[in-house]
């Protein structure tokens, strides 16, 4: 009887997911009816809205290819006769790895799209309306990424789940094969995140020491030949990249949460269906307070956009609070699971607090950067160092305590569930990060458009705004990041039939070492990355001023599309290596040190995956709002001693907050969705240097 139930909760979870999806389509469709300003306004946005597109549909090119064959080769792999009926292994697991793979491209797609579409608007409507005219633009431009993320998100494992319970007549069954999804979602995610980094950075820190520094004019200035490959940077990086590395969370979560409870019990009692369909209901709950929380940014002309913002955060958490604690009753008669969801909203919320605490200018540590920064670039490097790594400690506090809560009350599905819960209002998170990339793009249009300065200082509000909601954001993934992948790593353990990993095994030891050089390894590839793309677009704007003085003095027009075409040809070709490393070394690491050498590497990623993406994501954003705050009037304004040092703490922190810091995350949750598909495979193998164990 409860598998008829189940399945008929599981039809209506997916009726959730595609009305959030339709609801997405009208948001899009109300951004694109508001007015885009004049001329000068439009011409701007295309240039932004067509270099963001063809960044995407080069970089998917890339990324079908990888996709293609990584189908192919689960694909082939379904033929070994001893690998058949691994998880996410044959033609099953090629269809939810490519199924994942074409949904999370699509939320970022369609997100990136409103986006540019939401920026100009968001300017017209500063100018035409003032603060809440242009807040409810840039909220709905950021909205409907938030809701693609999510609905997309469960629609396609729902559907999926359904599909394969059908097919192999066992939700037993079903569970493994939609690992893939998880692996689909993980690949795009990976690229999106490290490409669109890498993009955006090398764009930011050639606009920025070239015209701010060295030739003197504003920030967005049109003279500026890299000003339009910024702005398009802060959409593939803050927009597509964000949404996938969210989106990613979000199905990684789920899906480990499920594959733990098939073995749940509680006081003696099997709940295998329970706990595998609590998840869903988690998550479709969790759509529907979003809805209902972005009406409450809607209802009213708010003139203080952070309070806005907080009170839709706030709403969506109580409904989900209430409504997990009716689905634990209801499935377990008891709290305890409710209680671990719980665990996960509160430790997310108080993650994303400890982020504003570090990165905000109303807080004391971004106005000590700003104030070191008068004696000189050297201590505002150093005063950014000593919050980033300090920020680390009560991140890793709150993230243990969460973790600890979480296993008391529902053992070790109590820890997949933190993940869920804290995710399951992923719709409201991401809207309210992704407004901020809006609001700032519809800053820049203004300046070019040479709007009156009251329009930019409105922009600039909503922009600073949304430089702490990016930081709480930030804080948001590093965390999801950590509980999804310790989930993730439990279930990689019980398919594997791993009860324990001992550190007294060399062959541990050699892989916890391995796995904690990875995350920095991989920093340092992605830094390097965005410094070669950054000289070349420097080396570009500078020509482009040296060759045609007429740019400077106002008289000709640089050449922004080259700008943009050096930004994308340099991403695609600096993502690739650090995506092999990412999906290659826990295949390698498995087949050389078996399950439990990648078990120690698991975990030895996750432990300096996490310090790197608190200590890099806080200092990058307290040194951009050191910058902000000194531009703001205060230790002597724009183009002071201060201020200059500053902008090379933000040049220095743009990589560390956008780029590597950001993809540590996508890093261990990547690698451990591989870990959990090939733990059967493993088990039946002998380990190439199994000499290294007792």
């Amino acid at each position: 009887m409860f598998v008829f139930n189940m399945e008929t909760v599981l039809f209506i979870i997916m009726i959730i997911a595609a009305f959030a999806l339709c609801y997405a389509a009208t948001l899009y469709g109300s951004v694109k009816k508001e007015s885009s300003g004049n001329e000068r306004m439009t011409e701007i946005s295309q240039f932004i809205h067509e270099g963001a597109m063809a960044f995407l549909a080069r970089e998917y090119k890339i990324i079908i290819i990888f996709a293609i064959v990584v189908a192919i080769l689960l694909t082939a792999l379904g033929f070994v006769p001893s690998l058949k009926g691994i998880d996410g292994v044959g033609w099953s697991g090629a269809v939810c790895f490519l199924v994942g793979a074409l949904f999370s491209g699509l939320a970022g797609f369609i997100g990136m799209k409103a986006a540019t579409k939401a920026n100009v608007r968001t300017a017209e409507a500063a100018r035409a309306n003032g603060m809440p005219s242009a807040l409810h633009v840039a909220f709905n431009g950021g909205s409907v990424l938030g809701i693609c993320v999510v609905g997309f998100g469960l629609f396609g494992l729902t559907g999926l789940f359904l599909l394969f319970s059908y097919i192999y007549g066992s939700v037993e069954e079903a569970v493994p094969v939609v690992a893939g999804y998880s692996l689909g979602c993980s690949m795009i995610a990976l690229f999106a995140r490290v490409g669109g980094g890498i993009y955006t950075k090398a764009a930011d820190v050639g606009a920025d020491l070239v015209g701010k520094v060295e030739a003197g004019i504003p920030e967005d200035d049109p003279r500026n030949p890299a000003v339009i490959a910024d702005n398009v940077g802060d959409n593939v990086g803050d927009i597509a990249g964000m949404g996938s590395d969210l989106n990613e969370s979000y199905v990684g979560s789920l899906v480990s949460c499920i594959a733990l409870g098939l073995t749940v019990v509680i006081n003696g009692e099997s709940f295998g269906m329970q706990a595998t369909l609590f998840p869903f209901v988690i998550a479709g709950a969790g759509i529907i307070a979003a809805v209902l929380a972005q009406g409450f940014v809607r209802m009213r002309k708010w003139e203080n956009p952070q309070r806005a913002l907080n009170i839709a955060t706030y709403v969506a958490t109580i409904i989900e609070l209430l409504s997990a604690m009716a689905a634990s009753l209801w499935l377990f008669g008891t709290t305890g699971p409710f209680f671990s969801v719980a665990t996960g909203l509160i430790v997310g919320m108080l993650l994303g607090k400890i982020a504003e605490i570090y990165t905000s200018e109303d807080y004391r540590k971004v106005r000590e950067i700003a104030s070191e920064s008068e004696t000189g670039h050297a201590t505002n490097i150093i005063s950014g160092f000593s919050v980033g790594m300090e920020s680390t400690a009560l991140t890793v506090i709150v993230l243990v305590l969460g973790i600890t809560l979480a296993y008391l009350f529902t053992g070790m599905y109590g820890i997949g569930l933190g993940a869920v819960g804290m995710l399951s209002t992923c719709g409201i998170t991401v809207s309210v990060d992704a407004y901020g990339p809006i609001s700032d793009n519809a800053g820049g249009i203004a300046e070019m458009s040479d709007l009156d300065p009251g329009v930019r200082k409105i922009t600039d509000h909503l922009d600073s705004v949304g430089n702490t909601t990016a930081a709480i954001g930030k804080g948001f993934c590093i965390g999801s990041a950590a509980f999804t992948a310790l989930a993730m790593i439990v279930a990689f353990a019980q398919a594997a039939g791993l009860e324990t990993v001992s550190l007294l095994e060399p062959g541990v030891l050699v892989a916890l070492l391995f796995g904690a050089m990875l995350p920095f390894y991989f920093t340092a590839l992605t830094i390097r990355s965005v410094g070669r793309a950054a000289n070349k677009m420097i080396e570009n704007v500078r020509a482009q001023f040296k060759n045609d003085p007429g740019i400077l003095a106002g008289t000709s027009k640089p050449n922004y599309i080259e700008c943009v075409d050096i930004s994308t040809r340099a991403a695609l070709h600096e993502m690739i290596v650090p995506g092999l490393i990412a999906l290659l070394s826990p295949i390698l690491v498995g087949l050389f040190l078996g399950t439990e050498g990648l078990g120690g590497m698991l975990l030895g990623g996750l432990v300096s995956a996490i310090m790197l993406a608190v200590f890099m994501a806080n200092a990058g954003g307290a040194w951009d709002n050191a910058k902000k705050y000194i531009e703001s009037g205060e230790h002597g304004g724009k183009g002071s001693e201060a201020h200059k040092a500053a902008v090379t703490g933000d040049t220095v922190g743009d990589p560390f907050k956008d780029t590597a810091g950001p993809a540590m995350d996508i890093l261990i949750k990547l690698m451990s969705v591989i870990a959990l598909i090939m733990a059967p495979v493993l088990a039946q193998m002998t380990p190439w240097l199994n000499f290294l164990f007792h």
